[in-house]
């Protein structure tokens, strides 16, 4: 029997309106439907270098904070050095006060108990008046040397120090351009996507790989404005994922997010009639056993 194509056409788009119907009304009584993601963190190199080590795969689990791979920091390694010794240099013209005063101290002694002689002498008019007069002169000269060797020890150690301490800061900002040249994990999780390899050019801003926490997933779905008051954040859902022909698989889920905004559904339609379809996003928690990935897609049912 010939079938003409008007005819072809009908029974088609027939036969898809029936399945299309027939797999809207069979969804088993969930409350709302969405896709499961990740939080996903794109690392990129902070410094510029070739890179020397790059240990990391795709599908590789990594820690938070352990080092992987390392940008080339040869230079930086030899500026330290050189800051390190011009720093020891630098520290070695500290004066030490006491050292440096000693003399003056001693020779203020010696005038001191010259004095007590000359005092001793003077009161049996064996001395002159001269003579006490030249001694607390001298006394008088060597104390405000002392004031004056001492003041300057203190001005130059201090020089000395904010010396030191300059070159302390250069090295510090050195150690952070070194450690920016290690590559790590922010997070604990799974890699994605490599998007660089040992021996390749990195620059800052340059992707190394993509990282997703997959043990701790997200659903996101819509529900519509009339099925906002059975749900609020903190409540406890069902979450199911598809596990095969006809089966599916609950998970416990904790609602972590809702939308203030509602948005319009499909939003590129902007008639009176869709106006009216307004839903609103939402986000659940769901602690992955391994077999959620990325954009499956789940169910979701409210807990009554």
């Amino acid at each position: 029997m010939k079938i003409s194509r008007q005819t072809f056409a009908v029974i088609s788009f027939s036969a898809i309106g029936l399945y299309l119907f027939s797999c809207s009304g069979s969804n088993g009584g969930y409350d709302a439907s969405g896709s499961f993601e990740a939080t996903e963190i794109i690392v990129s190199a902070e410094s510029t270098g070739k890179i020397t080590r790059f240990d990391i795969e795709e599908g590789q689990s990594l820690e938070a904070g352990k080092y992987y791979g390392a940008i080339d920091s040869v230079q930086l390694e030899l500026r330290k050095k050189q800051l390190l010794a011009g720093k020891k240099a630098v520290e070695s013209r500290y004066m030490d006060l006491d050292i440096q005063t000693s003399a003056i101290e001693q020779q203020i002694a010696t005038a001191v108990k010259e004095k007590e002689r000359v005092e001793t002498l003077l009161k049996s008019n064996a001395a002159s008046r001269k003579q006490l007069d030249d001694i607390n002169a001298q006394i008088a000269f060597l104390g405000k040397q002392l004031d004056a060797n001492r003041a300057n020890i203190k001005n130059t150690n201090k020089g000395i120090s904010e010396e030191s301490t300059s070159i302390e800061i250069q090295t510090a900002q050195l150690d952070d351009q070194i450690n920016k040249c290690r590559i790590s994990s922010p997070i604990d999780g799974t890699v994605l996507v490599k998007y660089s390899h040992q021996g390749e050019f990195a620059s800052p801003g340059k992707p190394l790989f993509k990282i997703a926490d997959i043990n701790n997933m997200f659903l996101r779905a819509y529900i519509t404005s009339d099925q906002l008051y059975r749900i609020k954040i903190g409540q406890e859902v069902k979450v199911f994922s598809d596990s095969g022909k006809d089966e599916m698989k609950e998970y416990s889920g904790k609602v972590v997010w809702i939308s203030d905004k509602a948005e319009f559904t499909p939003k590129t339609i902007q008639t009176k009639n869709e106006r009216a379809n307004q839903v609103y996003a939402l986000k659940i928690a769901v602690k992955n056993d391994g077999y959620l990935k990325i954009g499956m897609y789940g169910e979701i049912k409210f807990e009554e």
